[in-house]
């Protein structure tokens, strides 16, 4: 029975077993140039091979297209070759992260202000703020900074603030973000978890 071996490699028998054999690396290849370059896509930040896996694969061909154009015209000419149809079955179609999901713009709805108790303390819930387009996390570092405490972003939708400061939030909302008018802005009294 005949086996293939790799090139740059010796077979070297077994001592312990008659008939064995195992592989012994001998280095680096001398027809391949060492360090290896490898391309990344700047869309999915992956190697050029690994673009067709990626759920965006037309973004990644397009981006292709305008930064490392010799590259494309290979992939195109390999997709002509028969692979088009194989391309599409490649592609993850359910479970994991394979689909990604666009997120709806939703109008503005208002901005609802609470409270929550938690033991003799209460810590104010600021919720429908991101239907304005506001970074939660940015809205969360400045209300730390305005009233020196805590803040938080605890969904994906609502930012606790330690301590009561719903008062002061009914005019520091509209002079930050001027989208956000004074009448929009509800005060929903104590929100249960």
């Amino acid at each position: 029975m005949a086996t293939a071996e790799p090139e740059g490699s010796v077979v070297v028998p077994a001592p312990a077993a008659e008939g064995r054999q195992y592989l012994v690396y001998e280095g680096p290849r001398s027809d391949i140039s060492y360090p290896l370059k490898v391309l990344y896509c700047g869309e999915c930040s992956m190697p050029l091979e690994y673009c067709e896996y990626y759920p965006n694969y037309e973004k990644c061909k397009k981006w292709l297209e305008t930064n490392l154009p010799d590259h494309f015209e290979r992939l195109k000419a390999d997709g002509e070759d028969g692979e088009t149809g194989d391309a599409e079955k490649k592609r993850q179609k359910r479970g994991g992260k394979g689909q990604v999901k666009a997120k709806k713009k939703a109008e503005p709805q208002g901005v609802n202000l609470g409270y929550m108790k938690r033991g003799k303390k209460r810590s104010t819930v600021i919720t429908v703020l991101s239907t304005y387009e506001i970074d939660l996390k940015e809205a969360s570092r400045f209300f730390s900074q305005k009233f020196s405490c805590g803040s938080s972003v605890i969904s994906e939708d609502e930012i606790s603030i330690q301590g009561d400061k719903r008062d002061d939030l009914f005019d520091i909302l509209c002079e930050k973000w001027p989208q956000i008018d004074e009448d929009d802005i509800d005060d929903i009294g104590e929100v249960k978890k």
